[in-house]
């Protein structure tokens, strides 16, 4: 059973930065994974952030392209999403998920695996 466990919430002002990482167990190969990084306000359904195929392949919602950045280190079976330049409407809570086969990387449908998420809040 894969679990996720995500870290490096908090709150940060407008054009700031942040890390979030998330820690991978329960699985012999996380390497084999999609994994990926979406958001959620409430009221509103989960979006995509920002996902990494099992070969490296990285999709980006148009609305952060450019200013995150997601990193995968399979030896440490951690997942990572480099946000810069933070604007206010990036505040939500951020999961972290993972499936072995993903046919539309941004779509939330498509993973199996969720973390409970890590709060941001960018204010300006």
């Amino acid at each position: 059973h894969v679990q996720l466990v995500e870290s490096g919430g908090g709150s940060v002002q407008a054009g700031g930065s942040l890390r979030l990482s998330c820690i991978a167990s329960g699985a012999t190969h996380m390497s084999s994974f999609c994994m990926g990084w979406f958001r959620q306000v409430p009221g509103k359904g989960r979006e995509g952030v920002a996902t990494i195929a099992n070969d490296g392949t990285t999709d980006y919602a148009d609305s952060v392209m450019g200013r995150f950045r997601i990193s995968k280190d399979n030896a440490a079976n951690t997942l990572y999403l480099q946000k810069n330049s933070l604007k206010p409407e990036d505040t939500a809570m951020y999961y972290c998920a993972a499936d072995l086969v993903v046919t539309g990387p941004l779509s939330p449908d498509e993973y199996k695996y969720w973390g409970q998420g890590t709060q941001v809040t960018v204010s300006t």
